[in-house]
């Protein structure tokens, strides 16, 4: 019997969702995918996540994807597990009160995610719940790395310190260079980037994240499509006085209206490299800025990783931008890097290797999926009584 799980990513206003398909020995399948948009919106068509999760439900089951029966398992995208959870977790009183603990850390994302919680609570009653953080892959980093210099009392007091985020999709990644290369995670060294929108760099060492460019907040580390990357902190208070605002204003400014959008009034990458093609300067700038962040970053990592094993590009980004990637890996031959610029351009889909033959160190692209990670550690957390053909 084909058994089914559903992968949910709840938003203040959204419900964003993926069923898999599952039977046993094989790699959960996705089926079918959706959003429910405008939750509670003056003029939105839904009030609230339970009624929307009841949408989902007659959707699902109106098409012929989800019968009675068939749902295993429901996984939750949590954007932060603070210090508590270095994996993922099934869901039951104490994990709602984590989640609902770590609130001051994220207060955009987790009272939204506790709402998908509790929606799926009432709608499937009795099927098993699982929560899976973007926080928790980044719990081995050691303290040297996760430490902000400040006050001791600022992390013992107010939990301030470097969480870092994209969690799934570095271990998806992480998961399929190891199979690919056909070496235990436990032996591999990797340098990822995972670039969208929102983008990060992870560091991995004998399978695990010890440094990340993402902080107590997603908004440190390289530019993005829409935040600011590192910033100099005395920047937000010039900016205030400057302005004669208050520092959530600014922050809204930074994590909206900033990176390719601050240079070039666009966060998409596809429309800056086509400006840039044209010699826009603001194109060329915003374009320049974020390559040269890139670069850091990489030399950076690659200091901690004497042996390594691959630089892995992901992300819509990292995945279909040919000139990123020949732009970030351009004349690092001292550090092993060699990109072959015939490989590189031919990328489409799937895995593809793109260094030179004469390459020091791999270069790969291997497209992410977090929410069919979302799905295997779903599964893998589901009581064996409720899945006993696995």
């Amino acid at each position: 019997m084909l058994r089914k799980i559903l992968v949910l990513n709840s938003g203040s206003s959204s419900v964003k969702y993926r069923l898999f398909g599952w039977r046993p020995g094989e790699e959960c399948q996705p089926l079918v995918s959706g959003v429910i948009e405008r939750i509670g919106e003056f003029d939105g068509l839904v009030a609230d996540h339970r009624q929307a999760l009841r949408q989902i439900v007659s959707q699902l089951g109106h098409d012929g994807y989800l019968r009675e029966g068939e749902l295993l398992g429901i996984g939750h995208r949590v954007v932060h597990g603070g210090e508590t959870f270095s994996h993922a977790a099934l869901v039951d009183k104490g994990v709602r009160d984590a989640i609902k603990a770590a609130i001051p850390l994220a207060p955009l994302h987790n009272p939204a995610n506790l709402l998908g919680i509790d929606a799926c609570e009432q709608v499937w009653p009795g099927i098993p719940q699982v929560a899976v953080f973007d926080t928790a892959f980044h719990q081995t980093l050691p303290p040297e790395a996760y430490r902000y210099a400040i006050p001791d009392s600022a992390y013992r007091n107010h939990g301030i310190r470097r969480y870092g985020f994209h969690g799934s999709s570095f271990a998806y990644v992480t998961r399929k260079v190891s199979d690919y290369l056909d070496l235990p995670s436990c032996r591999l060294n990797l340098l990822i980037l995972h670039l969208g929108n929102g983008a990060s760099a992870c560091a991995i060492k004998d399978g695990k994240s010890i440094e990340t460019s993402m902080g107590m907040t997603p908004m440190a580390g390289l530019m993005m499509g829409t935040r600011c990357g590192d910033l100099d902190p005395g920047v937000i208070f010039f900016w205030c006085e400057q302005q004669g605002v208050a520092p959530m204003e600014v922050f809204g400014w930074l994590n909206r209206s900033s990176g390719l959008k601050g240079i070039a009034g666009t966060n998409d990458m596809r429309d800056v490299l086509v400006r840039a093609e044209k010699g826009q300067s603001d194109a060329c700038l915003a374009l320049a800025m974020y390559v040269h962040r890139l670069r850091l970053y990489i030399g950076a990592y690659r200091a901690l990783l004497p042996r390594l094993d691959a630089l892995v590009f992901t992300g819509g980004i990292g995945e279909h931008a040919a000139k990123v990637r020949a732009a970030a890996c351009h004349d690092l031959w001292h550090l092993g890097f060699s990109l072959d610029e015939a490989a590189n351009a031919a990328v489409t889909h799937g895995i593809a290797e793109i260094q030179s033959a004469d390459a020091a160190i791999k270069i790969m692209v291997i497209p992410t999926d977090e929410e069919a990670e979302i799905a295997r550690e779903t599964l893998d957390l589901i009581p064996q009584e409720l899945s006993h053909d696995r």
